[in-house]
């Protein structure tokens, strides 16, 4: 069989690369969906401006359904905490038919909005009394079956959750389906990691310091299970968990993760709002990547990220949609780039030299960082990569008269209009034309699913 029968060419008018865009761009996919070099010919052609799918980095699946459900003033001043408990409410009624239900919805609106890899960091394990489902896997499968069925790619992470904070206490009674001791937690990775395939990674997520203890987490990062694939951990997101990380272990959450654990670039550290200036030189350096969530770190009011300090340390980042309050990478740039200029009171805060488009800046940090959480080839249009594309929308008038310095600046910060017309995860066509090819089914069935979640919550 020749090279042309088994590699699908294809041609972009200006196709994204690492250092810019390339004009008249051709490469093949191979029947697994992976990028490969071919000469050039004739091919397929894709559009007029083509880019990389985005790696969404950190994602809580379920809450999708609840967003918007706590924005109501309560008793008290209304901070993370408060929003926990009614987030620790709605996750009581989530059981792994309604997990799948949410998930695939969720999923198939983050690849018409151009994520096409999503880090999951998964928690809700067992049932509501902290009993586990048969098989104890449950929920995890249902992410994984609903990844599937929206034709997204998943990094499963699941999360080891053991106590209620630094000091040691036991999980409260709605936190116990989190709950896992280390040897139950390293059977589910073990089982887990049996079903990894080209669709599916499984790496590790400790869910922070304060609940997973000191003894807990030098004991998983030893075991064979952790000796490959990514590790994701929140950490330094509330001014509350640094005054009582200082408390009690007498040091900053990420000074005290850097002083005690082999942070490489195989770690995302999700949120990591508030460092000090030596946390945030030696965060760049160790090569982890800051995984930034701006919009539900502005709905949840935790705080503004020392991005240009940050960025001119060398430091890596990627984005995640977390908590699903929006669910758009363009937003997630966005407001990463206006949370600064309102802090600063300056404007291209990203771009650090002069002549830098803050749209690419971030366009190519969020790809990078990205795929690097995530522990897979995409992020790049490159062989090797799987073939994640978006092709935008090059009819639309906000894109009109845009060259290769002005587009994704214009793609990023000219307005609201959905930009992303076709998507491509894997070299399978997810989305054409603005539409999921399952999008409506999967919506009928979420309207139900959330229709019983009402009812439940109701009663």
């Amino acid at each position: 069989m020749t090279q042309s029968t088994r590699l699908r060419r294809c041609h972009a008018g200006h196709l994204w690369q690492d250092d810019g865009w390339a004009r008249e761009g051709i490469f093949g996919i191979d029947a697994d969906g992976v990028v490969q070099a071919v000469e050039d010919g004739p091919a397929e052609t894709l559009g007029t401006w083509v880019v990389p799918g985005m790696p969404n980095l950190h994602s809580h699946a379920f809450q999708r359904a609840m967003a918007g459900l706590a924005e109501r003033r309560g008793k008290v001043d209304d901070s993370f905490w408060t929003w926990r408990e009614t987030m620790y409410a709605f996750a009581a009624s989530v059981g792994p038919d309604e997990l799948k239900a949410i998930a695939a919805q969720l999923y198939v609106e983050m690849l018409k909005a151009g994520y096409t890899q999503v880090c999951e960091f998964h928690y809700l394990h067992h049932r509501p009394d902290g009993l586990p489902y048969a098989p104890p896997e449950a929920m995890s499968l249902a992410l994984v079956e609903a990844a599937r069925e929206a034709g997204i790619g998943l990094t499963l992470l699941p999360v080891l959750y053991m106590r209620g904070g630094f000091d040691g206490r036991p999980l409260g009674a709605r936190q116990r389906r989190f709950g896992h001791e280390v040897d139950g937690y390293l059977r589910l990775l073990d089982t887990l990691r049996s079903y990894q395939d080209a669709g599916l990674r499984v790496g590790i997520a400790l869910h922070s310091l304060r609940a997973v203890t000191e003894d807990a987490l030098q004991v998983v990062l030893a075991s064979e299970l952790a000796q490959d694939g990514p590790i994701h951990i929140h950490v330094a997101e509330q001014i509350g968990e640094v005054q009582d990380c200082l408390s009690i272990r007498g040091a900053r959450p990420v000074e005290w993760l850097l002083d005690h654990a082999d942070v490489g670039a195989r770690w995302c550290l999700v949120h990591a709002t508030h460092l000090s200036e030596d946390e945030t030189t030696r965060l760049a350096r160790s090569g982890a990547v800051a995984g930034l969530c701006p919009t539900t770190e502005a709905n949840l009011g935790d705080g503004l990220f020392p991005l240009a300090a940050y960025l001119d340390a060398g430091g890596t980042l990627g984005i995640g949609s977390d908590s699903h309050i929006s669910i758009s990478p363009v937003e997630e740039l966005r407001w990463l780039e206006y949370g600064q200029r309102l802090a600063t009171r300056h404007r291209n805060i990203a771009a650090r030299h002069e002549g830098a488009s803050v749209g690419q800046t971030l366009w190519r940090a969020a790809l990078r960082g990205g795929a690097q959480a995530a522990a897979v080839p995409v992020g790049a249009v490159r062989p090797g990569c799987r073939a994640d594309l978006l092709v935008l929308d090059d009819g639309s008038p906000l894109l009109a008269s845009r060259d290769e310095a002005s587009l994704l600046d214009s793609f990023i910060f000219a307005g609201n209009t959905p930009l992303v017309r076709d998507v491509m995860c894997g070299g399978r066509w997810v989305v054409r034309e603005f539409r999921h090819h399952d999008e409506e089914r999967i919506a009928q069935r979420y309207r139900a699913t959330v229709r019983r979640l009402a009812d439940r919550t109701a009663a």
